[in-house]
């Protein structure tokens, strides 16, 4: 496909995040702040996960793939976008452009789904707790996950595919930090009527269903909630479950103002600013909020470093 299309433009330049030099280099450092959090947090809670055998549990293993397509997505794009802020001019080629463009939906789209997953389980565990090991086994958590990747599979095949089939003429300066959707399309000289159904179909399918069963999931969870007669195990309930639902509105809320939306130079320069939430923020807050305020990872995490101090000794 990528041999037969008929672009006259070879590389793309990236416009970055600002176009104010005097931000730059504290941007950087944030960025780069930000990147190393995502890093260590989601590759510790793997490595957590993995040789802890009593975290082998659906909600770990759910959160196992979250951390994974985390550091995944997250390596997509950051390294071009720290460079924006050091460099004059980035450069990516059409088929780097092409390809940046394939993982980051992937990703970002099986994110959806294994965030879905998550809430079910959570749903699971709280209102129905005696029916959680035979409603969440293997098998159903296995389908899960792969019903996750298998759908940001397909919507990056049919977003990218459809995006290969534009022809791009003179101006190829992305007013983004990332080769995403509508940023590309505004750089098409063809027709993208297609490419905005496909938009529109897609992304409020992928945003719509998984957003619609975590909300409908934290009702009921809520809903159980306000029946525990313990305030404070009510209270630590109530406690975690609202920092999942702030962490799940910034993703979808973000995701959704980006794509659900007229498409303009004004519109993309504010998606731009909001898409920081869903691309960097989320990643970094995953692995802080759904794992690390959990008291079997906290046992876990202690548990590792007492062995590396005693094998240092």
């Amino acid at each position: 496909i990528l041999a037969r299309n008929d672009s006259l433009v070879t590389e793309f330049i990236f416009a970055g995040l600002t176009d104010h030099p005097e931000l730059q280099q504290p941007l950087f450092y944030l960025f780069l702040m930000i990147y190393i959090v995502t890093m260590v947090g989601n590759l510790g809670l793997i490595v957590l996960i993995g040789i802890n055998s009593h975290l082998h549990t659906p909600m770990y293993y759910f959160l196992f793939n979250l951390s994974f397509i985390d550091l995944c997505y997250s390596s997509v794009f950051t390294p071009k976008m720290l460079m924006n802020f050091v460099s004059k001019k980035v450069v990516i080629s059409y088929v780097g452009c092409m390809t940046q463009l394939f993982f980051f939906l992937f990703f970002v789209i099986s994110e959806n789904y294994m965030l879905t997953s998550v809430a079910f389980d959570r749903y699971v565990a709280i209102c129905n707790p005696l029916l959680y090991r035979v409603t969440m086994s293997h098998q159903v958590c296995s389908v899960l996950t792969l019903a996750a990747y298998v759908m940001g599979f397909a919507g990056a095949t049919a977003h990218t595919g459809c995006m290969l089939r534009l022809t791009f003429c003179n101006a190829n300066i992305i007013n983004h930090y990332l080769c995403d959707i509508l940023p590309l399309l505004q750089l098409s000289c063809t027709s993208t009527y297609v490419n905005e159904v496909v938009v529109l179909i897609a992304v409020g399918i992928n945003i719509t269903v998984p957003s619609f069963t975590i909300l409908v999931s934290y009702i009921f969870i809520l809903i159980s909630i306000l029946h525990i007669k313990s305030t404070q195990g009510r209270s630590k309930v109530f406690s975690t479950c609202s920092s999942h639902i702030i962490v799940i509105s910034l993703f979808f809320g973000s995701a959704a103002f980006m794509y659900l939306k007229y498409s303009s130079p004004e519109s993309t320069d504010q998606g731009k600013v909001s898409s920081i939430f869903y691309t960097n923020v989320g990643p970094m807050l995953n692995p802080l909020i759904y794992s690390l305020r959990n008291k079997d990872v906290k046992v876990a995490l202690r548990k590792a470093l007492i062995k590396i101090q005693r094998r240092n000794i």
